[in-house]
């Protein structure tokens, strides 16, 4: 594949000098500072990350998806190092360009960064310029639920953009590995022969319907809605068209049987095209095991050994926020984020798979990286967690809202609590917990909020390091 053409600036080296300097005064100033060198690199020299991404001896890999990016690079991280890989990998989680570029940059030593492979989770927005200048050997997507409307737009527009993606010149240098459960993401394949597919095939886990919350129910093809004999997450399921006949692809990589365990995390047999292993995951939730199938095939795709697979699974541990779990004021304080419905439905439903009456600290905000419009709360399907809610108490930008929706899904007012900023929302909902330090304290923020709350539990000393 021919490389893009090259926009040049000042001297690399010059850049790199700079870029480094304005992240030293960002972080001097406590601005953090994970994504502004990258942004002073690129400016500089428009070309730094397709430069630096050339020299990795064995090329990169790219993962997208709506929810559960973070947590699947995580997973290919852990797997990839216990095969012996070393990896440039934006393990913070910032997926745009300025944060690629500071990955490399932070990775780059005497012409050439320290790392063999490059691992990059990326933006969906951001997918398209990224893959043209990183040029991956491997892209995997993994599903697309509607998100952030106010940046984004419908699914629908996002879903245009990935297609245009595989669709350019150039898109035949890298393999897909796709989710065969979402038709959004599986259709991506159409057009292609060497796609790996991913999916659950143990339907002893499905939901009873549709969710609430799905969303590309319609075929790509024809129009005509789906019939699903199975639905998972949102619309993830086996679907097919009754029109035309266009059905979910059948997957290489599958999970065949799915125990879940409450918030303490699963155990699934893992089906890939040459072996079948058992594997006993730390992460909780049906979406969890989605992200771990989505990790195996890319691994695979690799060519990495099933037992490195296996272990790399079984290792990791939640990534940051996302089920997460901390001790604080001697009590347990469980962080699962939740930013869309299909997100915050799956969420709910692992739940309500935990013991007893639950404690809650849910903080709404609407800040740029949440996006505006809260409105998606009314889709989450909250009704489902009430009858378990003990107490729950309301915090952030947008703490009445969370109050309100709280209210309508069943949750007895007495029972509800509203504090004003993270830190007293915090206080309040520990104040209100069990005189029994056994009983967890459940956290549901949005994505600035939970940033928010890991920075206070680090100035407590409840959590270790963090970044905003």
């Amino acid at each position: 594949m021919s490389a893009p053409a090259r926009t040049r600036g000042v001297p690399l080296p010059a850049a790199l000098a700079a870029a480094r300097a304005a992240g030293r005064v960002a972080r001097a100033a406590g601005k953090g500072g994970t994504s502004l060198p990258g942004k002073v690199l690129t400016t500089l020299r428009p070309d730094a990350i397709g430069r630096m991404a050339d020299r990795l001896d064995e090329g990169c890999v790219v993962l997208s998806a709506t929810n559960g990016k973070t947590t699947t690079a995580a997973l290919v991280a852990s797997i990839l190092e216990h095969h012996g890989t070393t990896l440039v990998h934006n393990r913070q989680g910032a997926n745009m360009a300025g944060g690629i570029a500071a990955t490399l940059m932070g990775s780059w030593r005497r012409g050439r960064p320290d790392g063999r492979l490059g691992l990059f989770e990326v933006d969906e927005f951001w997918l398209g310029g990224l893959v043209r200048q990183l040029r991956p050997r491997v892209v995997l997507l993994a599903n697309l639920f509607r998100d952030q409307l106010d940046r984004y737009g419908e699914l629908e527009a996002i879903a245009d953009r990935w297609h245009d993606m595989v669709a350019a010149d150039g898109a035949d240098g890298f393999r897909l590995v796709l989710g065969a459960d979402d038709p959004a993401v599986a259709d991506l394949g159409l057009e292609r022969d060497d796609v790996l597919y991913f999916g659950v095939q143990d339907v002893s886990v499905a939901l009873a319907t549709v969710d609430h919350a799905a969303d590309a129910t319609t075929c790509r093809v024809c129009g005509t809605a789906y019939d699903y004999t199975a639905s998972f997450v949102g619309h993830l399921g086996h679907y097919a068209c009754p029109q035309c006949g266009h059905r979910r692809p059948d997957p290489q990589v599958t999970a065949e049987q799915v125990a879940l365990d409450g918030t303490r995390g699963s155990r699934i047999a893992l089906r890939l095209p040459d072996a079948l292993v058992h594997v006993h995951l730390r992460l909780p939730g049906l979406y969890n095991v989605y992200n771990a199938l989505a990790a195996a095939a890319l691994a695979h795709a690799l060519g990495v050994p099933t037992a490195a697979i296996a272990a790399g699974l079984e290792a990791t541990a939640a990534a940051f926020g996302r089920a997460e779990t901390v001790r604080v004021d001697g009590r347990e304080l469980q962080l699962l984020l939740v930013k869309n419905p299909a997100g915050a439905n799956e969420v709910a439903r692992t739940l309500t798979l935990a013991d007893g009456e639950l404690d809650l600290l849910a903080i709404l905000n609407d800040r740029i990286a949440d996006g505006r419009d809260v409105s998606w709360i009314w889709d989450a399907d909250l009704e489902q967690l009430a009858p378990r809610v003990r107490r729950v108490t309301c915090g952030g930008t947008r703490a009445g809202e969370m109050a309100v929706r709280w209210k309508y899904a069943g949750v007895p007012p007495e029972r509800i609590v509203v504090a004003e900023g993270v830190g007293p929302a915090l206080d309040a909902a520990l104040a209100g917990a069990p005189d029994d330090l056994a009983v967890p304290l459940h956290a549901i923020p949005t994505y600035t909020a939970m940033l928010e709350l890991r920075e206070e539990l680090v100035r407590r000393g409840a959590a270790k390091g963090s970044f905003a």
